[in-house]
């Protein structure tokens, strides 16, 4: 397949090339190896349209990561920048502290009937690790609140993330993160991950899920006095490579947390907002949490925005004169009228488009395309739960994910692969045509990186 940004002549000036350099002496990127950015650049963007984004010298790359899964509808799209300059001219932010707003209440009504109201009664956040922060803290609180003070351990799962502030690194089970602060934080109980790409001889998905959750459930029998709640994402483990588990697994916690009298929180983060196939991943499952944080695409990708939902019952728990029986965060941007806008016309936006059903079709064009396509001695796992597609890539080799990244660039797309773990997650808006190519380049993609794989060893042969 040609490249859809081929090299320019070797005469012409890139304008990337000066942003590129003021990048590297002034801004420390994140998830970056300081050390790598003269091999691997910060590639600069311009401006957005759609599913593309368009750097300085006019070259396009399809946002397959939809922006570190934070852009729902496109880049640019007409109808959140509408809102979004309505809201500018009329009130971009007040404290949410003694005051309201429109577009922080009317947001959370919306959110509660989504739930069918087993959830409400928002509290914002900005960003998706202050949302977990926000539900540990209100889990013990509630207890503490209810005399039981002695519950203040979680459980979270293998291979599970919930951010890098230091109470969701608690929580987070990717070693090259909770290593580094070990000395800073608290134990964690850790229970089995229900991947079912870890399944025994002769064991479906759903065999998994129950033999993980059965190892829960003993955890919680023995030690539930001590635990205040259980920490799951949804249906898939994004960081751990786009681990895919059976919903039966959420069924059989939320009975066991139900029996033990143990908190869930569910982080739907990354796979709430359509992304994991239903508003909300739990809905798959027939269950709600305890707890429920959202951030990420819930403001389409426009703004920090994030939130914790919960229980009546819990929220009651904190009603009270004494001040040490209420609940204590809060931050200067709370409920942030601007971001709320957004995330209301996101809403709109899932309502007059029937975008889930649609989303289904684009889906499963997607993997079908994928299926036809892939090499099975390269490439294995293939799967997907809503707009999330994966593969994980047979002798991968050294710096995979950075080689992939480089060779995707020169194929017009923008992916950033988990370890060898390729993922497709493309904004809602992606087209027919648009989808073949972000498949065909991402196959061309690994032809590349293969080959030069097979290149470098020769030469050490020879060598």
């Amino acid at each position: 397949m040609p490249s859809l940004n081929p090299p320019s002549p070797p005469t012409a000036p890139s304008r990337n090339a000066d942003w590129q350099q003021r990048s590297r002496r002034h801004v420390w990127h994140p998830c970056t190896q300081s050390i790598r950015l003269e091999a691997v650049p910060p590639l600069p963007i311009a401006r957005g349209e759609g599913v593309w984004l368009i750097d300085h010298d006019g070259r396009r790359y399809l946002d397959a990561t939809s922006s570190w899964w934070v852009n729902l509808f496109g880049h640019a799209h007409p109808a959140i920048n509408a809102a979004l300059r309505e809201q500018l001219d009329t009130l971009p932010h007040v404290m949410l502290a003694g005051c309201t707003h429109a577009p922080a209440v009317e947001l959370a009504e919306r959110l509660s009937a989504l739930t069918g109201h087993a959830l409400g009664h928002c509290f914002y956040a900005s960003d998706g690790a202050s949302a977990v922060e926000i539900a540990l803290k209100m889990s013990f609180h509630a207890w503490r609140n209810a005399g039981r003070g002695g519950k203040r351990g979680f459980v979270a799962l293998r291979g599970g993330y919930h951010g890098e502030t230091l109470g969701a690194l608690h929580v987070t089970d990717v070693a090259v993160f909770r290593d580094a602060y070990a000395p800073l934080l608290r134990d964690v109980h850790l229970a089995p991950s229900p991947d079912a790409r870890g399944g025994r001889p002769g064991e479906d998905a759903p065999a998994v899920a129950r033999r993980a959750a059965d190892a829960l459930d003993a955890l919680l029998a023995e030690r539930h006095d001590s635990i205040a709640a259980v920490i799951v994402e949804p249906l898939v483990q994004c960081a751990a490579g786009m681990a895919m588990h059976d919903p039966e697994y959420l069924r059989r916690v939320r009975a066991a947390c139900d029996r033990h009298g143990v908190h869930l929180i569910a982080d739907e983060i990354a796979v709430g907002c359509g992304r994991s196939g239903s508003f909300f991943a739990c809905e798959q499952a027939g269950i709600w949490p305890d707890f429920l944080c959202l951030s990420k695409g819930i403001s389409g990708g426009y703004l920090p925005l994030a939130l914790v939902m919960t229980r009546e019952a819990i929220y009651q728990g904190f009603v009270d004169e004494d001040v040490a029986r209420s609940f204590l965060h809060s931050h200067s941007y709370t409920g942030n009228a601007l971001a709320c806008r957004a995330a209301l016309a996101t809403l709109d936006l899932f309502e007059r488009e029937d975008v889930l059903s649609r989303n289904r079709g684009r889906a499963a064009r997607i993997l079908q395309r994928l299926r036809e396509g892939l090499d099975p001695s390269r490439a294995e796992h293939l799967r997907q739960r809503g707009m999330i597609t994966a593969f994980d890539v047979r002798q991968s080799g050294p710096r995979f994910a950075e080689r992939f990244h480089l060779a995707a660039r020169r194929q017009g797309l923008l992916m950033r692969p988990i370890g060898s773990t390729v993922y497709l997650m493309p904004p809602y808006v992606i087209g027919d045509a648009e989808i073949d190519r972000l498949v065909e380049g991402t196959l061309a993609t690994l032809d590349a990186v293969a080959a030069s794989r097979t290149a470098e060893d020769r030469d050490v042969a020879l060598a």
